[in-house]
């Protein structure tokens, strides 16, 4: 039995991370922040430390009497906030943190994004180069480097894992996506041809797992990616049969679209006011997104085992259990 840390605990992944390490016989300490709401933790048997990325004395605290770190917590993708925002959290937290870990002697596990690789071209892996789109991807990537730096200067004992498209019960990010196309009211935007992969949250969280115990894997990065890739237009049809309810036919042109995006950004932005709007929402309709995940196949021997069709009918069974839908 091991006592671990997890940050963003209370959050969509975090929170399944955290459930899966307690029933493996873990202890877990959650850092949550003072407004964090504990919903999808309910049940869980865990040690709360009430906490911020942006503090670095509560940090080294927190992994105090820790064996291993898995850093889930980000800012993510918030238009309204500024750029030194996600810096703070993003990178300076993460550095800190992990500096803390180091300090310990403790394993440090730190979850970026498949999105550090921006758009890509067929099927990329983990050589792909660094093509951040926005501020969120662009802090990924300092995190990143800040982390593997740790790793080979210092002996930060790091693994770095790049989830591909996370959703599951308790998402939010995807419940547009599900909740628009089950009620008939999702538009299709494009060609729909591009490529999209999605991740169920629980091979996710084995992924994470498997890498703490793999010891191989320190100071590499693996892409955690679903069995298999599909096209926007066919993971819409498969949302759609899942629901009962016939998919979109008509397809919306994307260039006025994404010029009123970019005009809704910078009207809201300096008000602090979130843009009904968004450039990187229309990024899902228009960015090839497909990945291999032969590395983790075969350094940490994970394999994805909640195939596409089973997990989009769980979610949403899980999202009109929860009222959500």
């Amino acid at each position: 039995m091991l006592k671990v840390l997890v940050t963003g605990a209370s959050g969509f992944t975090g929170s399944h991370l955290a459930r899966m390490l307690v029933e493996s016989g873990h202890r877990v300490r959650a850092l949550v922040r003072r407004t964090s709401a504990l919903d999808l933790l309910k049940g869980v048997e865990i040690e709360t430390f009430e906490g911020d990325l942006s503090d670095e004395v509560l940090l080294r605290r927190a992994v105090e009497g820790i064996d291993r770190v898995y850093h889930i917590a980000a800012v993510y993708r918030e238009a309204k906030l500024p750029d030194s925002y996600y810096h703070e959290v993003n990178v300076l937290g993460t550095r800190w943190l992990a500096e803390a870990a180091l300090k310990e002697g403790i394993p440090f596990l730190y979850c970026s994004t498949c999105g550090v690789h921006g758009e890509v071209e067929g099927e990329a892996d983990e050589t792909a180069p660094f093509n951040p789109g926005d501020v969120y991807q662009r802090t990924k990537v300092e995190a990143e480097n800040i982390v593997l730096a740790l790793h080979r200067e210092r002996g930060l004992r790091a693994v770095v894992l790049r989830p591909v498209g996370i959703y599951g019960a308790g998402d939010r990010r995807f419940l547009k996506l599900f909740k628009g196309v089950a009620r008939r009211r999702f538009p299709m935007i494009g060609s729909g041809r591009v490529s999209y992969h999605l991740t169920h949250v629980e091979d996710v969280a084995r992924g994470f797992i498997k890498a703490a115990e793999t010891p191989a894997a320190l100071g590499e990065a693996f892409i955690l990616a679903g069995a298999r890739h599909t096209t926007v237009e066919e993971l819409v049809g498969l949302i759609a049969e899942k629901a009962g309810v016939a998919p979109p036919r008509f397809h919306w042109p994307p260039g006025p679209l994404y010029a009123a995006a970019a005009l809704c950004e910078d009207l809201c932005r300096p008000l602090g006011i979130e843009p009904p709007l968004h450039r990187r929402r229309l990024d899902f309709y228009l960015k090839n997104r497909a990945f291999r995940i032969d590395k983790a196949r075969q350094v940490l021997g994970w394999e994805p085992k909640v195939d596409l069709e089973q997990g989009i009918g769980r979610t949403l069974d899980w999202y009109r259990e929860a009222g959500w839908i």
